[in-house]
C-alpha cells in the first residue's frame, strides 16, 4: 500500500510548534489491567475551548498495549493533552491499559463499544489481531484510529478496499533501523573494529518479534552497514521485549559469553539500551572506546547520555507528532470527513551532534 510520508522532522534542528511540556522520566508507572490515566490540565486556554467546542461532548476511548512502556507513556500524556486543548472534556476520555495481554485489550475494547464512545484510539498489544480488531469496531460503526504498532500491508488494504473509517499513525520503523546503522556506519570501521577481524560483530537485542518494528529495526539497522560497504557478523539476536531489565541481563549475558569480540550492541528501543549499558558499565567496558551501543526512541534519560557520552545514539521517535496526529485523525471522522489510511511520520537521528537540541525540545 502506498504510504504517505508527511515530512514532519526532517532536519537535526527540530521546528516542532506547539510543543506541550511532557514528562521526560523513562520510568513509567506500572498499572493494573483498564486502569484509566487521570487527564492532565489542558493548555492555557483548553478548559474554555472544551466549554465551547462540539467535541466536548464526544466519547474518545484509547487503548494502550502496556502503560509500563516508557514512550507509550511519553505518547498517552501528549495525546490526552492534546486532546483536551482541542475542547474534548477530560471526563470523556478513558485510556485503559492492556497489560500487554491481547485478551484484556480485546475485553476493553468490547466494554468501549458497549458504552458507545464515539472514536477508539487503538495500540494493539498485537499487530496481528488487527484484522479481528477492525471487524469488531467496524461493525460497530465506530471510527478507528491504530497507532504506533503498524497493522500489516493486507489490513491495511482492506480499509481503503472497503472505504472504511479506518487509519494507521505512525512511523516507519525502516527509516529508524536504518538510522541506527547509520550512527555506526558514520563511526568507520578504524574505530569500530577493535577486534582487528575487519568485520562489525554485534549482538541485537529485539522487542516483541510480533511487532513490526522490532522486526524492521532489526533488519534494517544491519541493512544500513551492509549498504555502507561494511562486513558484519552477528554475535547473538535475542528478545527482550523492550523490556530495560531483560536489555540488562542479555547484554550482560553476552558480553560474558563473548567478552571484548562485542563491538556494538544494538537496542530496538532505548529502555533495552539503558539495561544494556548497565551490563557494559558492569563489565568494565566503556561506550565510545571499546564498545558502541545505539537505541530508539530518545528517551529524555538516553539522549542525556548521548550528550555524556555513554550511549552512542538514539533515534527520536516523535510521539508529539504522532499523538497530534492521531487526535487529528479521530477528529476529522468525528467531523464527518476522512483521512489518509497511513499517516506518517518521520524520525531524526540523534548524535552528539544535535542531542543538546533534542532534549530542549522534549524535556
Amino acid at each position: 500500500m502506498k504510504k504517505k510520508i508527511f515530512g514532519v522532522l526532517l532536519a537535526a534542528t527540530l521546528t516542532v510548534s506547539s510543543l506541550a511540556a511532557c514528562g521526560g522520566s523513562t520510568e513509567a508507572p506500572a498499572a493494573d489491567a483498564g486502569t484509566e490515566t487521570e487527564a492532565p490540565a489542558a493548555d492555557e486556554g483548553g478548559s474554555d475551548a472544551a466549554a465551547d467546542s462540539a467535541l466536548a461532548d464526544k466519547k474518545v476511548g484509547v487503548c494502550i498495549y502496556q502503560f509500563a512502556d516508557n514512550f507509550m507513556t511519553l505518547f498517552r500524556n501528549e495525546l490526552e493533552s492534546y486532546l483536551i486543548a482541542q475542547g474534548f472534556s477530560k471526563d470523556n476520555i478513558k485510556i485503559v491499559d492492556g497489560a500487554n495481554d491481547q485478551a484484556t485489550q480485546s475485553g476493553q475494547i468490547d466494554s468501549f463499544i458497549a458504552e458507545g464512545v464515539d472514536v477508539l484510539i487503538i495500540n494493539p498489544v498485537n499487530s496481528s489481531s488487527a484484522n479481528t480488531i477492525t471487524d469488531k469496531v467496524v461493525g460497530a460503526n465506530i471510527p478507528l484510529v491504530y497507532i504506533n504498532r503498524e497493522p500489516n500491508a493486507d489490513e491495511e488494504q482492506r480499509w481503503a478496499d472497503n472505504n472504511w473509517n479506518v487509519c494507521y499513525v505512525g512511523c516507519d520503523a525502516r527509516q529508524s533501523g536504518t538510522m541506527q546503522g547509520e550512527i555506526i556506519a558514520d563511526l568507520g570501521l578504524d574505530k569500530i573494529d577493535f577486534n582487528g577481524n575487519g568485520k562489525i560483530d554485534y549482538i541485537m537485542i529485539e522487542g516483541d518479534p510480533e511487532n513490526v518494528d522490532a522486526q524492521y529495526r532489526t533488519e534494517f539497522s544491519v541493512k544500513a552497514l551492509e549498504d555502507a560497504g561494511l562486513e558484519v557478523n552477528c554475535l547473538d539476536d535475542q528478545v527482550g521485549m523492550w523490556d530495560q531489565a531483560k536489555g540488562q541481563e542479555l547484554c550482560a549475558n553476552d558480553l560474558s559469553k563473548f567478552g571484548n569480540d562485542v563491538e556494538v550492541v544494538f537496542c530496538n528501543n532505548d529502555a533495552m539500551a539503558l539495561g544494556a549499558l548497565q551490563a557494559i558499565q558492569a563489565a568494565g567496558r566503556t561506550v565510545g572506546t571499546d564498545i558502541y551501543l545505539v537505541g530508539v526512541d530518545a528517551l529524555t534519560e538516553v539522549v542525556q547520555d548521548v550528550i555524556d557520552g555513554t550511549i552512542t545514539g538514539t533515534v527520536f521517535n516523535d510521539h508529539f507528532s504522532q499523538a497530534h496526529s492521531s487526535a487529528d485523525a479521530a477528529i476529522n471522522y468525528l467531523n464527518g470527513s476522512t483521512n489518509e489510511h497511513y499517516i506518517g511520520c518521520d524520525y531524526v537521528k540523534v548524535t552528539t551532534d544535535n542531542a543538546a537540541d533534542i532534549l530542549a525540545k522534549i524535556s
